[in-house]
């Protein structure tokens, strides 16, 4: 780090503080300029505030989500990790000084930020002797190791997702369902390719649709959902079922249904269990839980979730758990728990597990962290701890700048109306930042 000597003594600036001196941004407000001028060039929908550029420039920054972490590698002509940033998040490009960058003015080529990222991904996620030599697009048969590549690709979108929300992947998704579907129906390869190949598309069919629902558009939800129950219903494929059927009954409680919310969850046991694998049968099991507890069926749903609590600790036996599941183990269990207090009216018993969810949560969940967050802020206004709550809002905002989620911004909404019915100066202030952020937000 470079030091700069005032009359005070001597400040250490970080490397991020020390390139935006060299490009003349020695304002916050002249920085902003800079970065909203790259987006429009690279045609990024993203924006940064003030309080995200103030984070940026200390010494342990966080990491900006994918579309900033564009804008700073065209603003700077590096990659954002040789400034200090953590990184590259999945689907970034990560080579150095691609493209030329003048001192306080974006020169990008927008070409080579409108690369398919999940692609890049894929491929440097694969061992190096199972990679293609030929991309999948050139003619040729499909074989093993294009079917490697494109799942690869849906699983850097898992990961992106985990990070970062629905809103910002959603368009990444959808491509590479394109790309799936037009591989299919266009290419030469044997049978058993193409059952992998449809099943691949009824997959990645049911992560947009899961996308979707986070990102609050339901409609579009259950468009793509019905696509991949139906692809797994032709190949009668009981992961995919099991998946499908556990995602809408996520859907139809958040929607207010909650007896169809247990069927679906029953639908996706009886497969589950057939699958004999522990980790799918506990998330379902949470699943019935919380459908149980929208009933008022509190014993039920204690029992449920007793009941995933001991299959998560039976998770080395049996059949190993899909990769979509990666996320499941003891924050979702806590967060579950806190959640049925949560619906049973019980706040102040809500409040211990919600705050051990967000405690055991990886960092990696940024999105899921954020939701924990802001439910656990709910439960303490309701629950009498105006003040702690207050905070607790507040502190989301740190979140909220590196995750676009349609589900955590209504749930920040939930909290500032919450706050606004509170008499009380933190709660005030609290709805101020609050409602700052959003307006904000929606300017941009």
């Amino acid at each position: 780090m470079n030091q700069i000597t005032g009359g005070g003594g001597v400040d250490v600036l970080t490397p991020f503080e020390q390139v935006c001196i060299e490009h003349g941004w020695l304002r916050p407000a002249e920085f902003l300029r800079a970065f909203q001028a790259t987006a429009d060039v690279l045609g990024e929908p993203v924006t940064v505030t003030d309080r995200q550029f103030r984070r940026w420039k200390q010494p342990s920054p966080p990491a900006p989500r994918l579309r900033a972490w564009r804008v700073l590698h065209a603003m700077f002509g590096v990659s954002p990790h040789l400034l200090g940033f953590p990184g590259p998040p999945p689907g970034a490009t990560v080579g150095v000084a691609t493209f030329p960058a003048q001192r306080g003015t974006p020169n990008v080529d927008r070409r080579a930020f409108l690369a398919d990222s999940v692609g890049v991904t894929a491929a440097a996620a694969m061992p190096a002797h199972t990679r293609p030599l030929t991309p999948v697009s050139s003619t040729g048969a499909i074989g093993t190791v294009h079917l490697l590549e494109l799942r690869e690709g849906l699983h850097s979108l898992f990961k992106l997702d985990n990070a970062y929300g629905g809103d910002d992947v959603r368009s990444l998704a959808e491509r590479h369902l394109r790309r799936v579907r037009r591989i299919r129906n266009t290419r030469s390869y044997p049978d058993t390719i193409g059952r992998q190949l449809h099943l691949l598309a009824g997959e990645a069919a049911e992560h947009c649709g899961w996308l979707a629902y986070d990102a609050d558009d339901q409609d579009e939800a259950r468009r793509y959902w019905g696509e991949a129950l139906t692809t797994a219903t032709v190949l009668k494929d009981a992961n995919l079922q099991v998946l499908v059927f556990s995602s809408m009954s996520l859907q139809a409680c958040h929607e207010g249904r909650p007896r169809e919310g247990l069927e679906l969850a029953h639908a996706a046991q009886e497969r589950a269990t057939r699958l004999n694998s522990p980790t799918l049968r506990s998330i379902i099991a949470a699943r019935e839980a919380r459908a149980l507890s929208l009933l008022n069926d509190g014993r039920g749903a204690s029992r449920r979730l007793t009941e995933a609590m001991h299959l998560v600790d039976r998770s080395g036996t049996g059949r190993p758990a899909p990769t979509w599941a990666a996320f499941h183990g003891q924050a979702e269990l806590d967060y579950s728990q806190g959640m049925l207090y949560t619906e049973l009216g019980h706040h102040g018993a809500a409040v211990q597990f919600l705050r051990a969810a967000l405690a055991h949560q990886d960092r990696t969940y940024g999105r899921n962290r954020a939701l924990y967050r802001l439910t656990l802020a709910n439960s303490l206004i309701r629950s009498g701890e105006v003040d702690e709550g207050a905070a607790h809002a507040v502190e989301s905002l740190e979140h909220l700048e590196e995750v676009e989620s349609g589900r955590v911004t209504r749930k920040l909404h939930e909290v500032t109306d919450l706050l606004r019915q509170r008499d009380a100066r933190p709660a005030r202030q609290a709805v101020d930042e609050l409602t700052e952020y959003v307006e904000t937000k929606g300017a941009a």
